[in-house]
């Protein structure tokens, strides 16, 4: 599953990367980052309400009959850096180059998203998943292991590109998901407040982020002739303009609001990086995640 995601030669430009992290945990006995963090281990920590993307198995189904509602037991365990993969997958993402109409914004999202998980897996790391697609969370539980990438695949395969993020305050459910010192990585268009509103929440509450922002190239190099109708796909507001004319302008308030994106989430303690679908995954994924081949190392 994963070979339809990662084409062979980033594979093979993923071989012995490893992920750079800003936060270092303690020391544990797992992982190349090993720290003390909530997980299914054997001292126990608390409760939490059952989500969507929670295995059956960690239900306490004692708690259950007493109170006819699901709990997951939730407990502290010796664990790698946690690494978790927030995908959006609102409209916006099945944008893609006429050029190129195969090549959209949300299959590269897709290969990004995958190899992240990949250099986790070989690290020993857990990873986790959350789709932000129609209004709604869809999680993949952090873990590790071959397996759990497998599921985490098939998320992603099956994800679409349809409706708007969910709101600030349904995004408020990830503090108990994301635990403080996880690396983030947000990957997006850039066009939704919402995402990058959650991305400085992320980071300010000692979350590691970092933000890969998808830019078509019709978008930067805006190389369109004659008469157009440009639609927002989320709101379908419409434009009519005719390419010559609105290039020069649009070039330029284009790269004023990628600018000041990439200012904001920097100042708020963001890792931002702009990856335009002409230019190489293996770069992008070197420049977010602080990948090297050498050992890993706290920055």
């Amino acid at each position: 599953a994963t070979a339809a995601l990662i084409p062979p030669d980033l594979a093979a430009q993923l071989r012995g990367m490893r992920i750079v992290a800003k936060l270092p945990p303690a020391a544990g006995p797992l992982g190349q980052n090993a720290s003390r963090q909530r997980g299914q281990g054997l001292e126990f920590s608390q409760y939490r309400a059952y989500e969507p993307g929670d295995e059956p198995r960690h239900i306490d189904w004692k708690l259950f009959a007493r109170s006819d509602r699901y709990f997951v037991r939730e407990a502290e365990s010796e664990a790698g850096l946690a690494i978790w993969v927030v995908l959006d997958c609102s409209a916006s993402m099945a944008q893609a180059d006429l050029a190129t109409p195969s090549k959209h914004k949300l299959s590269i999202a897709r290969t990004l998203a995958a190899a992240t998980i990949d250099i986790a897996l070989r690290e020993g790391d857990r990873f986790g998943l959350l789709l932000l697609c129609a209004g709604q969370l869809t999680w993949v539980a952090s873990a590790r292991g071959p397996r759990h990438r497998d599921r985490c695949v098939l998320a992603l395969t099956q994800a679409q590109a349809q409706g708007e993020l969910p709101t600030l305050a349904s995004l408020q459910r990830a503090w108990e998901r994301i635990e403080p010192a996880s690396v983030v990585i947000l990957i997006s268009d850039g066009f939704d407040e919402l995402g990058s509103a959650f991305a400085l929440q992320l980071a300010a509450t000692r979350r590691d982020v970092r933000s890969i922002v998808l830019t078509s190239v019709d978008e930067r190099d805006f190389d369109l002739r004659g008469a157009f109708m440009f639609e927002d796909p989320e709101t379908g507001a419409r434009l009519a303009s005719d390419g010559a004319a609105a290039r020069a302008e649009f070039r330029q308030r284009f790269a004023a609001a990628r600018q000041s994106l990439a200012q904001r989430l920097a100042t708020g303690g963001v890792r931002y990086v702009e990856h335009v679908l002409d230019q190489s995954l293996a770069m992008t994924l070197s420049a977010a995640l602080g990948a090297q081949r050498a050992a890993r190392q706290f920055r």
